[in-house]
């Protein structure tokens, strides 16, 4: 039982890239909990058909966006040369931090690579990937394990009192004493933001990279990452210098999709 054999570790022996691998590929699912409530704040201040407008946008970016490939090599190279503006920026990272998480822990923490001599490091130690040091924007998803219990009062502040209640007392009842939970969660938060990331990029008009090709616990060392903190994945983000390449292959939807059982 996965589970059973990491219970107990701390946060940075997660951080091993054939750990991550491992429970990546042959991790048991975990079963979802219909009382669970999902805490996503992500249309929060939309009105009804602003929002439509949105999903409709950001369903035409994902039919139009040429992905780069979650592998080594599949990446097309990235205009080296073109910089997002401060306000690009913002605006990229303000839709990331939108995305929902359980119980709106907000677990994710976003490091922004802008220094050169960094970026050059982190590429020493992803496979001298390009992209890692070229590529306008470096983003390194990364997740506090423990966030659900630092003053988790804030996460339902704007809540009314019955619901604070309720709702602040469950999110240690839920994660207390369970590390691969708190893991897991790490892992569904940032996926969510990295693809919300992607997609806003798209629609702004750029191209990006989703990015596991790295040594784990040397980036962590790199990043200075609290030991309650695990590096997740990279998002790079900038101009494509050439078309992507084509998917090696793609499976028939009948293979992917089940309906109600296997």
């Amino acid at each position: 039982d996965v589970r059973q054999a990491h219970a107990g570790r701390p946060g940075r022996g997660f951080r091993a890239r054939s750990h991550h691998r491992r429970h990546r590929q042959d991790q048991a699912p975990v079963a979802p909990d219909p009382g669970r409530p999902c805490g996503g704040q992500a249309v929060a201040g939309h009105e009804p058909g602003e929002l439509q407008g949105q999903v409709r946008a950001l369903r035409v970016a994902a039919r139009r966006a040429p992905w780069r490939r979650h592998e080594r090599g599949g990446a097309a190279g990235s205009d080296a040369t073109h910089r997002l503006t401060p306000a690009e920026e913002t605006q990229l990272l303000e839709a990331a931090i939108q995305s929902p998480t359980s119980f709106n822990i907000q677990n994710w923490r976003f490091v922004v690579v802008t220094d050169s001599v960094l970026r050059k490091e982190i590429r020493a130690v992803s496979w001298d990937q390009a992209q890692v040091e070229e590529a306008s924007v470096l983003i390194v998803l990364t997740a506090d394990l423990h966030a659900w219990k630092k003053q988790p009062e804030r996460y339902w502040e704007n809540a009314p009192k019955p619901v604070q209640d309720y709702l602040v007392p469950a999110i240690g009842q839920y994660y207390d004493g369970k590390d691969q939970v708190q893991r897991d969660e790490a892992m569904r938060s940032c996926g969510m933001a990295a693809m919300t990331l992607m997609l806003a990029a798209k629609e702004m008009g750029y191209d990006t990279c989703p990015m596991d090709g790295f040594d784990f616990d040397a980036v962590a060392k790199l990043l200075n990452l609290p030991e309650d903190h695990t590096p997740v994945m990279f998002v790079v983000v900038g101009k494509a210098a050439k078309e992507a390449q084509p998917r090696g292959g793609q499976l028939k939807m009948d293979e992917v999709v089940v309906y109600n059982k296997f």
